[in-house]
C-alpha cells in the first residue's frame, strides 16, 4: 500500500509543498488539506450556526455574538455579503 495520495489527487501540488516545507508525511498532509477544504466549504449560514453555538457556549450574549460574527464574515476565504444583527440572527432561529 503506497503512502502516497496519487497522481490523480486534485491538489496534488499542494500536498507536494506541505511535505516538502513540513513535518508531515504524505498522508497527513492530504487529511489536513481534506479538512481545510471542508472548513471553508461552509456556507455563510452554516458558519453562523456552528459560529453562534460555539460562543454562546463561552457565555457570549446575541448582542457580542452578532457583532463578533459581522466582523469575521468579510474575512472568510470566499467574503460572505455583509449582514445585518437581523440577518444574522434569522439564520440562527429561523
Amino acid at each position: 500500500m503506497s503512502s502516497s495520495p496519487g497522481p490523480s489527487h486534485p491538489h496534488e501540488d499542494l500536498l507536494a509543498h506541505l511535505t516538502r516545507t513540513s513535518p508531515l508525511g504524505p498522508r497527513e498532509a492530504a487529511r489536513v488539506v481534506a479538512e481545510v477544504l471542508a472548513y471553508f466549504s461552509e456556507t455563510t449560514e452554516e458558519y453562523v450556526r456552528r459560529r453562534h453555538g460555539e460562543l454562546q457556549a463561552r457565555g457570549l450574549t446575541n448582542e457580542r455574538i452578532f457583532a463578533r460574527l459581522a466582523e469575521e464574515l468579510p474575512a472568510r476565504r470566499v467574503a460572505a455579503p455583509e449582514l445585518s444583527a437581523r440577518q444574522l440572527r434569522r439564520i440562527v432561529y429561523g
